[in-house]
This record gives C-alpha cells, sequence and structure tokens, in this order.
C-alpha cells in the first residue's frame, strides 16, 4: 500500500492559513466532503488551532465544534481527530473517529485504552511559548530520541497503528525545520523499527517563508509545501498532512507509479 494523504479541516476561526478556516459546522462538513472526493484517504478534524501564539480553547466550545463534524464525516472514510483534550478524543472516537492526532504528547494511553490509530508528534512548549527562541543542541538528534521513546511507550499500552511526527513548526526555528526535512529518512527508519509510519506535516508553514528572495506569506507557499512533501515521500513517509488536497493527490500519484509509467 502507498503512502496516505491526510486533508485539514479547521474547525476554527483563527488557523494560520485563512484558506483552511471552516467554521461554521456546515461549511467544515462539506470541505470534508470534499476532501474524500478529491482523493483524501484520511481527513483530521481541529477545533483549537495550535499555531504560535493562539488561544486555548475551552472544552465545552471545542466539543461543539468538532463533535458534529466528525460523526457526519465519519461515513464517508476515516477520520482522525486533531487534539490535546482527552474529553475530546474521547467523545470523537465515539462520534465516529478512528485516529487520535495528538500535538501534545499527552493521549497515548488514552489510543491504547480506546483501541484506535496514534499520531504521535514531537514538540516544545506550548502554542503561547513554542516559538520563543527554540533550542537544541542537535535538533535531528533530540526529536528522534523523543520519539523513539514515545512510539516505544505507544506499543507498551498496546497502540496499534502509529505513526510519528517529527513536529514541523511545533517549537523550532526554521533552520531545525529543514534540517528535519532533511533527514526525513533518518526518521522513517526509526519509524520501521517501532512498526510505525512518518507523519509530515509541513503545509504551508512559516519556515517554507525563507524560501523566497523575499518572505513569503502564506498564500505563497504552495510550491514549498509540494517540494518539501515530495522529500518526505521519497525519503519514506507514510501520510502527508496537507491544505492543498488536490496538489497532494496528484504528487502521490505520481511518486507511487513506476518510472516507466510517468515516462515520455
Amino acid at each position: 500500500m502507498g503512502p496516505s494523504v491526510m486533508g485539514i479541516v479547521n474547525v476554527t476561526p483563527d488557523s494560520f492559513f485563512a484558506a483552511a478556516r471552516t467554521p461554521p459546522r456546515e461549511r467544515a462538513i462539506a470541505r470534508g466532503v470534499e476532501l474524500f472526493a478529491l482523493g483524501c484517504d484520511i481527513v483530521d478534524v481541529g477545533g483549537e488551532s495550535t499555531r504560535p501564539g493562539a488561544r486555548d480553547v475551552a472544552l465545552d466550545e471545542e466539543l461543539e465544534r468538532v463533535l458534529d463534524v466528525v460523526r457526519a464525516l465519519a461515513p464517508h472514510g476515516p477520520v482522525s481527530i486533531d487534539t490535546r483534550k482527552p474529553e475530546v478524543a474521547r467523545a470523537a472516537v465515539g462520534a465516529g473517529a478512528t485516529v487520535i492526532n495528538d500535538v501534545s504528547g499527552g493521549l497515548v494511553d488514552l489510543a491504547g485504552e480506546l483501541g484506535t490509530g496514534y499520531v504521535a508528534m514531537h514538540s516544545q512548549g506550548t502554542p503561547q511559548t513554542m516559538q520563543v527562541a527554540p533550542h537544541y543542541d542537535d535538533v535531528v538528534a533530540e526529536v528522534l530520541d523523543a520519539l523513539d521513546a514515545m512510539a516505544a511507550h505507544a506499543r507498551a499500552v498496546g497502540v496499534g497503528q502509529l505513526w510519528l511526527d517529527p513536529g514541523i513548526g511545533f517549537g523550532k526555528s526554521a533552520e531545525h525545520n529543514l534540517a528535519l526535512v532533511a533527514h526525513c529518512g533518518d526518521l522513517v527508519e526509526l519509524a520501521r523499527r517501532h512498526g510505525a509510519g512518518v507523519l509530515v506535516g509541513n503545509s504551508r508553514k512559516r519556515f517554507l517563508a525563507t524560501l523566497g528572495p523575499t518572505a513569503l506569506e502564506v498564500d505563497e507557499r504552495l510550491e514549498g509545501s509540494i517540494a518539501t512533501e515530495a522529500w518526505a515521500l521519497m525519503s519514506g513517509a507514510a501520510m502527508i498532512r496537507v491544505h492543498d488536497a488536490a496538489a497532494a493527490v496528484q504528487l502521490r500519484e505520481l511518486l507511487s507509479r513506476p518510472v516507466a509509467e510517468v515516462g515520455p
């Protein structure tokens, strides 16, 4: 089986990429259905932005944002819940989600208990603090060590489907992010030792702003997104998390075909 594309549905008013903001619920549901129609293998529903500086969302508000969306999308295909709150994760699984996408690293025991798939992501700090002078002595080694420990714990508590995410943009400078992208193959090797896959979420993120002659705005980062997603897939990543589903699905299909099929 080839790599998968995870389409993003942000049921939030403050996602860093304005085009991905899909409140109210009816619009979010329509976007999720569209993502499946475009070829996404799974749709990731989130009700709390985790961009740098984002405010925390109250539990009741997050539940209200996501549950009807998850419930409506689950009959169309696999749905993951992007949350830091165990109450939201549990309720979303009850509504039909089959994967917990956890930017906090704190929901692994719950995933084992519920028998869901689990995305273990590396992060440093909170959305309010993570981009305040992030520091590593060796970002690649430190992220790999942390994910190694997270994967071992996930297996120990009975998680079945497991993906490791280096956490691009979560407590990392542009240089840190580019180093992690460049070393995606090392993360793939680590994940395979745990019987896991690698999930990479580079889409439209701030580190891509450094790739132009002047700082690129969010709506100018499609090319950098596709280029780094291509590198991740060619390095063996199992899944890419994307805003631009049509382009990502075309990329996946192109890279999944034998060379002879895409020749002149």
